[in-house]
């Protein structure tokens, strides 16, 4: 539930300073924060030209992007690093993202502040922008570190989620993602895109998805062009966004009202934890298996449903289903789920893992009922 002092903040943009503006916010407060800072490019005042037609290419050289001192910006950072580990609930996600000009001060502030560094994610751009001079390699990522505020043993990682999306393999470090582009960037009157450093829907998408649940709140402190507040709201979670530039609000804000939430039921997937427990023995005892039954690995490995639940392998004697899983593939450990199917008295095969859902859905339905 969102606490009273919080829900006036809700789903709005609040102008001003981000740490002036986050001191106004109650403490443990918000679910999650994803923040995008300044990263200090200190590029200068040289223009820098496409080799192909000579034409400037846009930098990053806003006024929000210049600090006086290294020093400066040190400070600058911790400050609204502590903001944001005083608002995040004791179990929230905390998401920095930076480049190599700031990541590595990023990072080393907020492991000597405490915070519990998850992962850090490296964004492939697919598209990146090139190097214009040829003096360095393409600049073709950026990184995030994911964190908690403090170490508990506890957040959200919507694990089946993230495998789904990866297309049934565990989703890996590297997000292939291309750059904001096209009718996704948003422009100013005079059609120039209005914000340099756009983050590109998809980005945030993921994020949101792998560590925040239907109804969380998320902070961002440097909300820009919105991208977080649009995702979020897109997506069934609260908002709160921070952003000093008028021009960038008045956009955000038109931004997220255009937008529809979706349907998540193809999108997300319950976690496992959280569906009704089917242990192997109920499916003997249900009938949807067999004493004596034969189960067949996907290469051919045959192993016979034993009274007591167990498998029986004219080798490896008897284990249970992980355990005799692993022991073929010499491996440690196995999800016995995914690897054995059962062969039925017509000779084909199905997964048991599909058994355990009708299994599960037969559940369900008594419990509904009763």
């Amino acid at each position: 539930m969102v606490k009273c002092k919080v829900r006036e903040f809700l789903n709005t943009v609040l102008q001003g300073d981000c740490i002036v503006r986050m001191r106004q916010l109650p403490d443990s407060c918000v679910d999650a924060v994803f923040a995008d800072p300044p990263y200090n490019l200190q590029l200068g005042a040289k223009t820098l030209y496409r080799p192909e037609d000579q034409t400037p290419a846009r930098a990053v050289r806003d006024e929000w992007d210049s600090f006086g001192s290294s020093d400066e910006y040190d400070e600058f950072t911790r400050q609204w690093l502590a903001e944001c580990q005083r608002i995040l609930k004791p179990n929230g996600a905390m998401w920095a993202i930076g480049s190599y000009h700031n990541i590595f001060k990023l990072g080393a502030a907020m492991q000597d502040m405490g915070f519990w560094i998850l992962n850090d994610i490296i964004w492939v751009k697919t598209n990146p922008m090139p190097n214009f001079r040829g003096t360095r390699f393409t600049n073709a990522h950026e990184t995030l570190v994911w964190a908690m505020p403090v170490k508990t043993g506890k957040y959200t990682f919507n694990y089946d989620t993230m495998k789904k999306l990866a297309g049934g393999k565990q989703m890996r470090s590297d997000w292939c993602i291309d750059i904001c582009l096209g009718n996704e960037r948003l422009k100013d009157d005079a059609g120039k895109s209005l914000h340099s450093t756009q983050k590109p829907a998809d980005l945030l998408r993921r994020v949101i998805l792998s560590s925040t649940k239907a109804g969380d709140v998320i902070l961002d402190p440097f909300f820009g062009s919105g991208t977080t507040g649009a995702v979020a709201k897109e997506l069934g979670r609260n908002f709160i966004g921070i952003e000093r530039n008028a021009e960038y609000v008045a956009a955000a804000t038109k931004r997220i009202n255009a937008i529809q939430p979706v349907d998540l039921s193809g999108i997300e997937v319950a976690p496992k934890r959280e569906e009704i427990k089917i242990a192997f023995r109920e499916l003997i005892e249900s009938h949807l298996l067999y004493i004596g039954q034969t189960l067949v690995g996907p290469k051919g490995d045959r192993v016979m449903i034993t009274k007591d639940a167990q498998l029986s392998h004219t080798l490896l004697g008897k284990a249970s289903i992980h355990v005799m899983a692993a022991k073929i593939q010499g491996s440690v450990s196995f999800n016995g789920w995914d690897y054995w199917s059962a062969e039925k008295r017509d000779g084909t095969l199905v997964s048991i893992d599909t058994i355990r859902k009708y299994a599960r859905e037969i559940k369900m339905g008594m419990k509904k009922a009763a």
